[in-house]
């Protein structure tokens, strides 16, 4: 196989590969029935000019014959009258139409063959465009289907590749993670802010606190009962007289409910 023989194969190849690659199913169709349609004019315009010349042939035809049927009856004539030699005259130019009628008859069976074979042809592409017509729209729907289930499949099967999915898994994880920090640091502005109240309220019970040891060292507490006289050295013990105890232990009690309240 030489050189150039093998770049032309080449060549057609990749030429037929790029015209199938841009080939639409769809425009296909529509130009293949737009094609057929084109033909189907022109077997109609073939058919019509074979049955018009089929027409004339068969009148010369007839024409002829009538011409010959005269030409015979002027023979008959010329020899009732005696004209022998017109009489043969006649005869000669009958001959010459029925030569004609007989080859114009026989191209006339000629030509109806072809008008009938025109015929059959221009019934079987109406009935070729009819189905293509039919099957037309099915098989653009079939062809659209599998486009889009093509389609499909490419976009499915890159997913995998794709840094997009990535991208977006990745923006859903920051996300997620800027909610737990908005999260934790509202949980820890709420453990300040308890705090700052705890702190407050611990500084009115230090108050009290401070207040009611300023009275211890000051003085006795307000309402308290007055101090007992301690007796003399080596003198006898007083007696504590039983209201005075109940009432200090009502003192203390009353303390211990206030501290409890703040």
């Amino acid at each position: 196989m030489g050189f150039f023989d093998r770049l032309s194969r080449l060549f057609r190849a990749n030429a037929n590969a790029v015209i199938s690659s841009m080939e639409d199913p769809s425009k296909i169709l529509d130009q293949s029935v737009e094609d057929m349609q084109r033909d189907l004019v022109k077997l109609r315009q073939a058919v019509a000019t074979a049955i018009a010349s089929q027409k004339r042939i068969q009148n010369q035809a007839e024409q002829a014959d009538a011409q010959a049927k005269t030409w015979y009856e002027r023979a008959e004539l010329a020899l009732k009258k005696g004209e022998e030699s017109l009489a043969r005259e006649a005869l000669s130019r009958r001959k010459t139409y029925q030569d004609t009628a007989t080859a114009l008859n026989g191209q006339l069976q000629s030509q109806a063959g072809q008008v009938e074979q025109l015929k059959k042809s221009l019934l079987q592409l109406e009935s070729k465009i009819a189905e293509a017509k039919t099957k037309k729209d099915m098989l653009k729907a079939r062809a659209q289907a599998a486009q889009a289930q093509e389609q499909l499949q490419s976009a499915v099967s890159g997913l995998g590749t794709d840094n997009a999915m990535a991208a977006f898994e990745r923006m859903e994880e920051k996300v997620q993670s800027l909610e737990a920090r908005s999260q934790a640091a509202a949980e820890l502005a709420g453990a300040d802010l308890e705090s700052q109240f705890a702190a407050l309220e611990g500084s009115d019970v230090d108050e009290e606190l401070a207040a009611l040891r300023s009275r211890l060292q000051g003085g006795q507490l307000e309402g308290a009962p007055e101090p007992i006289a301690l007796p003399a050295e080596g003198g006898p013990a007083p007696q504590l007289e039983p209201a005075q105890v109940a009432q200090v232990d009502a003192e203390l009690e009353e303390l211990k409910r206030s501290i409890d309240k703040l």
